[in-house]
């Protein structure tokens, strides 16, 4: 597995986490003081769109790294809970670098 997979994911799972963050506080002003209606319209497109992609870059390293179902389920849910992507990256990332390292090859030796 190349690095630039899980670099991907990483970015995407961040992108995506904050802007759901924002969406959140977003839907607080909206609901709560009843202004940025048009705001919101706006974050949540961007959001979905930002989802989407995260979506496919997590399925594409979970197919690499050879994820079970259940895991790949909750990494993919993980975009649409507030904070949980932040979480969750850390422990893909703990878990696929061993991946990464074991596919670099060896230095020749002189």
């Amino acid at each position: 597995m190349k690095r630039s997979v899980l670099t991907r994911y990483r970015a995407m799972a961040y992108l995506t986490a904050v802007m759901l963050l924002v969406l959140c506080t977003c839907m607080v002003f909206k609901y709560g003081f009843g202004m940025g209606k048009d705001l919101t319209l706006v974050v949540s497109q961007i959001h979905g769109v930002l989802y989407i992609i995260y979506l496919v870059f997590a399925f594409d390293l979970g197919s690499k790294a050879k994820w079970k179902f259940g895991k790949l389920l909750w990494v993919l849910i993980s975009g649409t809970i507030p904070t949980a992507a932040f979480f969750v990256e850390r422990q893909v990332v703990r878990e696929v670098e061993p991946l990464i390292a074991g596919d670099a090859p060896e230095p020749v030796k002189v």
